[in-house]
């Protein structure tokens, strides 16, 4: 008798495909912050006022917001690989191209026009990056992979602000633009070469498609192109499970959105720091937010990998980070700097352990509409990037206090701990033949996929 043959060691391709999401979604913030970066020296150079510098910066996240549903629906159509590659070389174009504004008699106006087609080409970013994850993880795995794709935002900021910033003192605001769409290109151009869908990667062993598959992974979805459907939106969005995963999404972006934007003002303003020592105390929370990304994405899968249910190990991550996130009301009560940071780093760390939403619609959402899905969950949560500032800055206007503002932050996460208690209920995914079109006349039944009821 022949020995056994020993069995093929698995191929690792996934963590390839895992570090290439990272990098495509540090330049799509990258490229996101130059105009931040480039401000004050372009208003100074083109005569820009506040209102009209906050124009510009606001043409960005309309068009994003509004964009995702078709992002969805080309997504769906013409899979991650390819759309994501040409939205990254597209938005690093317009990136290139805002360097030369200042060639045109209404700067303002070009400027506007390249920031919108910006937010136009990032809409599928995310979406896609849910369904790669989708594709080439399994479920034990997803959760950290989840965590590491959006801690990029964090990394961004932290590792280029430094970089861009000098190529601005140094050379110019033109060549922050420069600079990075240039990167973003090529980067783009290595994404078309680098990349492909499970089984048509070369690099890839049958052994780890079957690890992916038996995981609850889907490396088959990118075989079938599945056509928009607007009875299928509409199933999804009355759906209860996604409605409450929506919801919680829209208050635990409101969290990251008052960081994002009132944060260094309510140091200066309430609590009395200098622009200096706002410097260097605002990176605090988003790296605690980054560490807490990562410690929920290894919560939720070492939970999987000790038998709790999809449900357990996915929501009581997320649960327990909004509810802890409403910490933040503690800033109210405390005259002390080093408490208040305290407070707000370990508020912005437990929005970080809670950050899994991506990770769950991944899990629930119809195999073969997974974009439109993403798409519809990341309008939901971009909303806040709206609302958010907007409901802050009227309550500091009525007010003159940034007390009921904390309170708002606090009040979202207790909502979005509501939402996955009581709305959301199990979780499992969503059968594409329940949002199917009638059809008019009777096909034969499609080859069950046991892969999708685990």
């Amino acid at each position: 008798m022949n020995p056994a043959t020993p069995p093929v060691a698995r191929t690792r391709v996934r963590y390839l495909i895992l570090t290439l999401i990272f990098i495509v979604t540090v330049f799509n913030y990258v490229d996101r912050a130059t105009l931040s970066i480039a401000a004050p020296s372009m208003r100074g150079d083109l005569g820009f006022d506040a209102m009209t510098m906050g124009i510009a910066f606001s043409a960005f996240g309309w068009a994003y917001t509004a964009m995702q549903l078709p992002g969805g629906v080309i997504l769906d159509r013409y899979g991650s690989r390819v759309v994501l590659g040409a939205s990254l070389i597209l938005w690093s174009t317009l990136t290139f191209l805002q360097g030369y504004v200042d060639y045109f008699a209404s700067a303002f106006l070009v400027l506007f026009g390249l920031r919108f087609l910006m937010g136009v080409a990032e809409a599928p970013a995310f979406p896609a990056n849910n369904r790669l994850t989708v594709m080439w993880f399994p479920r034990q795995e997803r959760g950290l992979a989840t965590a590491v794709f959006q801690s990029a935002q964090y990394f961004a900021l932290a590792a280029f602000t430094p970089l861009m910033v000098w190529l601005v003192s140094t050379w110019g605001w033109q060549h922050v633009f420069w600079v990075t769409g240039l990167a973003g290109i090529a980067i783009g151009l290595a994404w078309f070469r680098l990349v492909r869908e499970p089984r048509k990667d070369h690099r890839v062993n049958q052994a780890e498609i079957d690890y992916i598959e038996a995981g609850g992974g889907l490396p088959t979805i990118g075989d079938v192109k599945t056509p928009f459907s607007w009875q299928r939106v509409k199933a999804i969005g009355a759906n209860r499970m996604m409605v409450g995963i929506y919801l919680g999404q829209f208050c635990l972006t409101s969290i990251t959105w008052f960081f994002l934007t009132w944060f260094p003002t309510y140091l200066i303003e309430a609590k009395g720091m200098t622009l200096l020592k706002v410097g260097l105390v605002a990176a605090i929370p988003p790296v605690a937010g980054c560490l807490g990304g990562v410690v929920g994405g290894v919560w939720s899968d070492w939970m999987l990998r000790k038998g709790f249910s999809l449900t357990a190990a996915r929501k009581t991550p997320i649960i327990c980070g909004l509810l802890l996130s409403s910490s933040i009301v503690v800033a109210n009560y405390s005259a002390s700097l080093t408490v208040v940071i305290a407070v707000m780093s370990l508020a912005f760390f437990a929005k970080g352990v809670g950050n899994l939403g991506w990770c769950i619609v991944g899990d629930v959402s119809p195999a073969r509409a997974m974009g439109i899905s993403g798409a519809m969950f990341n309008f939901c949560g971009n909303l806040a990037s709206i609302v958010t500032p907007i409901a802050i800055g009227v309550m500091i206007n009525q007010l003159g206090s940034f007390d009921v503002a904390l309170m708002y932050v606090a009040a979202m996460g207790l909502l979005g701990a509501f939402a996955y208690l009581f709305i959301v209920g199990p979780l499992k995914r969503l059968d594409l033949d329940d949002f199917a079109e009638p059809q008019p006349q009777a096909t034969p039944a499609a080859t069950p996929d046991t892969s999708l009821s685990r």
